[in-house]
C-alpha cells in the first residue's frame, strides 16, 4: 500500500536541537547531477573489505545506551506530562503541533545531540522521531494491527516486500522483514528484529525493536539472488532500533516512533553533496512508516463496514 502523504511538518530550530548543515553553492544543475552521480558511484561501489567495524558498532551501542537512558521507565511514563516528544515543546508550539496532528499531518523531528557520544568511525548515526494521530481507533485496535506482523507487507508496501512472524511469547515478538528502498538506486535488505511491547496503563503503551540481523540482497527475486554476509556489504543499513509510544486520547491514538540507525559514512571530499542524500533516506523512511501506519489503521478500523456511523472510541482527556 502506497500512502498519499499528508503535509509533513518538520519542527524548526531550535526545537530540532541540531545545527543546520552548511552547503556550497553549485554552479549548475548539470554539474550537481554529475557530482552526485560520481559520489554515488563511489559510495555504492562494491566494497573491497568489510566496512562495518567493531569501533563503529561500539559507538552505536554507546549512543543507544545514552539515548535509552534519557527515557523514563515504563512505570513512570503515564504520570509524566512529556509522554510524547512534542509535549516538551513551548505551550504555543505544542498547541499548534497537536492541532496539525489532528488535521492529519505528520510531525518529524531530528533528535537532540548527545555530546558525550563519539562519532562512529566510518559510519553515520541517524536519529529521527515522528508522530501521527489516528482518529476513531483505540489503543487495543492499534496494538493488534501493529502486532499482526504477517500483514506488514500489505501495510507498508512498497518499502516492505515480505514479512513474517518468526516467534511470539507474551509481549515479545521475533519478526522477519524484507525491505526495499529506491533512491536513484534500489536496495533490498533481509532484516530480523526482537520486539518487546510494554503495556503501561489502559491508555498508554510502549514498544522497543532492535535489529538482530541485516543482510543486503543483490539481484533480489531473480535466479541470481545473492545475500551478503552482514558487514561485507555496501553499508546501506547496519543497525536499526525503533522506540514506539502510543497514547489513546482525544478520540483516537497518538503514535510516536523514534528510529535510530547506523549506516556507512560518505567520502569526506563529497560529504557536502552526498550527505544530504544519505541523511534524507532515514527521515523519509520514518515519515513513510508513520503515514502508512495511520492509513492502514484508518482503512482497517474506521470504514463504514467496521464502525457503522464512524463511532469514535472513548475519548480520554489528560
Amino acid at each position: 500500500m502506497t500512502p498519499n502523504y499528508p503535509q509533513c511538518i518538520e519542527l524548526p530550530l531550535p526545537f530540532r536541537h541540531i545545527a543546520p548543515m552548511r552547503t556550497t553553492k553549485i554552479p549548475s544543475v548539470a554539474a550537481a547531477t554529475a557530482l552526485l552521480t560520481i559520489g554515488l558511484s563511489l559510495l555504492f561501489a562494491p566494497p573491497s573489505s568489510p566496512a562495518q567495524t567493531p569501533e563503529a558498532l561500539k559507538a552505536f551501542e554507546q549512543y543507544v545506551r545514552a539515548a535509552e537512558a534519557q527515557v523514563q521507565s515504563a512505570q513512570d511514563l503515564s504520570a509524566t506530562k512529556n509522554f510524547l516528544t512534542i509535549d516538551a515543546l513551548p505551550e504555543a508550539m505544542r498547541t499548534q503541533t497537536y492541532a496539525q496532528l489532528k488535521q492529519g499531518q505528520t510531525v518529524i523531528e531530528r533528535a537532540r545531540a548527545l555530546p558525550t557520544c563519539p562519532a562512529p568511525p566510518g559510519a553515520l548515526i541517524h536519529d529521527w522521531t515522528s508522530t501521527v494521530f489516528v482518529p476513531n481507533v483505540s489503543l487495543a485496535q492499534t496494538l493488534a494491527a501493529l502486532q499482526d506482523y504477517d500483514r506488514d507487507a500489505d501495510y507498508y508496501r512498497p518499502q516492505v516486500v515480505n514479512s513474517k512472524l518468526l516467534a511470539k511469547s507474551d509481549h515479545h515478538y521475533q519478526v522477519f522483514l524484507r525491505l526495499k528502498q529506491k533512491h536513484i538506486i534500489t536496495v533490498v535488505l533481509d532484516t530480523e528484529y526482537e520486539i518487546q511491547y510494554t503495556p503501561v496503563d489502559p491508555t498508554h503503551a510502549t514498544s522497543q525493536s532492535h535489529s538482530t540481523r541485516i543482510a543486503e540482497v543483490e539481484n533480489a527475486d531473480s535466479s541470481e539472488e545473492h545475500i551478503h554476509i552482514p558487514g561485507d556489504d555496501h553499508g546501506f543499513l547496519w543497525r536499526l532500533n525503533s522506540y514506539w509510544r502510543f497514547h489513546e486520547v482525544d478520540g483516537g491514538v497518538y503514535i510516536q516512533c523514534n528510529a535510530i540507525s547506523l549506516t556507512r559514512n560518505v567520502p569526506p571530499s563529497l560529504n557536502w553533496i552526498i550527505a544530504p542524500f544519505v541523511e534524507n533516506i532515514p527521515r523519509d523512511s520514518l515519515r513513510f512508516t508513520l503515514t502508512a501506519t495511520r492509513e492502514a489503521l484508518l482503512k482497517k478500523f474506521t470504514s463504514p463496514q467496521t464502525t457503522g456511523a464512524g463511532k469514535s472510541p472513548k475519548s480520554n482527556s489528560e
